[in-house]
C-alpha cells in the first residue's frame, strides 16, 4: 500500500548568524570592564601614591639644602660658641676668687717661686705663649729669687707692692706675671732708682708696682 503524507513539509531551521556577533560583543565587553576595574584598583592607586612619593622627595630636597646653607657658618658658631665657655670659665674663677682674699697671697707667693703655676685663663695662656702677644709675653725660665718683696698693702681693690730687684727686667718680669693672673689687673710698674746696702754695699733696683686685685 502506498501513504501519502499530506501534510505540509517543515524546512529545517538555519542558525543564526547574529548569535556569534552577540557573543563577540559582550566578551568584548567583559574584558573592558576588568582592564577598567584593574586600573581603578590596582594602577590609579599606586600612580597616586608615586605622585606623592615624589612629592616628598622633592620637599626634602629642598629641605636638605635650606640646612646646607644653614650651616654654612657651623664651624664660626662653634668657635664662638668655645670663646664663650672660656670667657665665661674665666669670670667664675674671678668670682670664686673675689671671696677669698688669702688667695691673693698664695697667688703672689705661686709668682715668687720657681716653677710656681699661675692661676690664667685660656686665652691668656695663649697670648703668653711663643707665637702670643710679645707685650703680654715673659719669660718661662726668669728667676723670681731676682726681686724681693719689702711691702704689700691693698685698699678698695688698690694694691701697691715695693721692693728691690737686681735689674729693671726684673721688675719687667714680675709684673708681666702679675698681669697674666686672674687675681690681679691694671698692673703698672712704676720707676725707680738705684740703691746701695749700706750694710753689704750691693747694689739693687727699688721698684713699685701698682694695680687692682679680685678678691
Amino acid at each position: 500500500m502506498i501513504k501519502v503524507n499530506l501534510l505540509p513539509h517543515r524546512k529545517t531551521k538555519r542558525a543564526s548568524s547574529s548569535a556569534p556577533t552577540r557573543d563577540l560583543w559582550i566578551g568584548g565587553g567583559g574584558l573592558a570592564l576588568a582592564a577598567a576595574g584593574v586600573f581603578l584598583v590596582l594602577h590609579r592607586p599606586m600612580s597616586t601614591q608615586i605622585d606623592a612619593l615624589a612629592t616628598t622627595n622633592e620637599e626634602l630636597a629642598a629641605d636638605n639644602a635650606a640646612k646646607q646653607r644653614d650651616l654654612k657658618d657651623f664651624p664660626n658658631l662653634k668657635a664662638s660658641a668655645v670663646a664663650l665657655r672660656e670667657r665665661t670659665a674665666a669670670i667664675e674663677k674671678l668670682v670664686q676668687a673675689k671671696a677669698v682674699p688669702a688667695h691673693l697671697m698664695q697667688e703672689l707667693g705661686n709668682i715668687l717661686t720657681p716653677g710656681g703655676a699661675i692661676t690664667m685663663s685660656k686665652e691668656m695662656e695663649t697670648l703668653v705663649g711663643t707665637n702670643g702677644d710679645p707685650n703680654k709675653r715673659f719669660l718661662p725660665d726668669w728667676d723670681p729669687k731676682h726681686v724681693w718683696i719689702t711691702k704689700f698693702t691693698e685698699k678698695d681693690g688698690t694694691f701697691q707692692l715695693t721692693g728691690g730687684a737686681q735689674s729693671d727686667p726684673d721688675v719687667i718680669q714680675l709684673a708681666k706675671r702679675m698681669q697674666a693672673s686672674l687675681y690681679f689687673y691694671d698692673v703698672s710698674p712704676q720707676g725707680g732708682q738705684r740703691m746701695a746696702d749700706k750694710e753689704s754695699n750691693i747694689s739693687y733696683f727699688e721698684f713699685s708696682i701698682t694695680g687692682k686685685v679680685v678678691y
